[in-house]
């Protein structure tokens, strides 16, 4: 697959902060790619320098190996963007507001009313065409916005957190959507906070902290970087100090943590490591109800990398 976006060196500063730092990435044809990070990573800072909406110090970014730059409206009209803040007009109906966004980029009256009607089906707003925004729930406002960044048919999508605060449905059928732009030829820059939908959607995935990629590649090579091997969770158990010590003894034991009758377990690398705490709570005489266990997740691995701590 070739390059559709090469991003060089790219740094971009605010009096002392960096916000990117010496950044250099590209995003293949066809893919969709998650661009990760905790608040203050330079995710937003990122994507707005790609789109010439920011000035950076230094660096280069390509897009179908030209320059971007703030008047390269060539390259624009091949990309598509939905910010994760709504923006549509209230005074417009939902196909006024889809029909106003794709006429930015399409004159031809034929051509737009055929995009339009393409975006409305893909988003599932068929029976809503005549809605104004006021009345739609917040997850048709979110298809709403969809539809309004992609009716033009843009070769390139950003895609900023498009299901935050929506219901299970609405967050299918968005899913659902983005499959299908894909699969239509689109290439996906997206940012979330949901990391199981990360690992649904993205071919590949750049975490960012402090304005650095600091991990890349699938989400399967992303797991691979895990300092533990399993988690196990066993449920309706009593346990005491004495007993959490003592496992935690065991030698592929990471940590061990105790609440509201849930034990939780973590090991480093290492086998037999469930059939090991099975004996020791038989041979205890420790009753519980229920036994789980998983391997990491994107999203351990994820906490494990930009670390616990509460971010602005």
């Amino acid at each position: 697959m070739k390059n559709i976006i090469k991003v060089e060196n790219l740094t971009k500063e605010y009096k002392t902060l960096k916000a990117v730092d010496d950044l250099s990435f590209v995003v293949k044809e066809g893919e969709i790619l998650g661009l990760l990070g905790p608040n203050g990573s330079g995710k937003s800072t990122t994507i707005n320098c790609l789109l010439s909406l920011l000035n950076f110090k230094e660096g280069k970014i390509e897009f179908f190996d030209k320059p971007m730059s703030p008047d390269a409206y060539d390259i624009k009209r091949q990309i598509g963007v939905v910010f994760q803040d709504v923006a549509v007009f209230d005074e417009l109906t939902v196909y006024e507001n889809i029909e106003y966004f794709c006429g930015l980029y399409i004159k031809d009256a034929k051509t737009r009313r055929e995009c339009v009607e393409d975006a409305i089906k893909l988003v599932g707003l068929n029976d809503f065409r005549k809605f104004y925004p006021k009345q739609l729930s917040g997850g048709l406002l979110r298809r709403l916005n969809i539809a309004c960044g992609i009716a033009h048919k843009p070769k390139i999508i950003f895609l900023d957190e498009p299901t935050v605060a929506v219901d299970p449905q609405s967050r299918n059928n968005i899913l659902d959507g983005i499959k299908s732009l894909r699969e239509n030829g689109a290439t996906i820059v997206y940012t979330t906070h949901y990391m199981e939908e990360v690992e649904i959607l993205c071919d590949r995935v750049i975490i960012l902290d402090k304005g650095k990629i600091i991990a890349s590649g699938t989400t399967d090579e992303l797991k691979g970087l895990a300092t533990i091997e399993e988690k196990v969770t066993v449920e309706g158990i009593e346990v005491n100090k004495k007993v959490c010590e003592e496992i935690k003894k065991f030698k592929t034991v990471d940590t061990v943590s105790f609440e509201d009758g849930v034990l939780y377990i973590t090991y480093k690398k290492g086998k037999n490591n469930l059939n090991d705490l099975l004996d020791y709570l038989r041979k205890n005489d420790i009753k519980y109800d229920k036994i789980f266990s998983e391997r990491p997740t994107l999203n351990d691995v994820f906490l494990e990398l930009t670390g616990k701590e509460l971010r602005d």
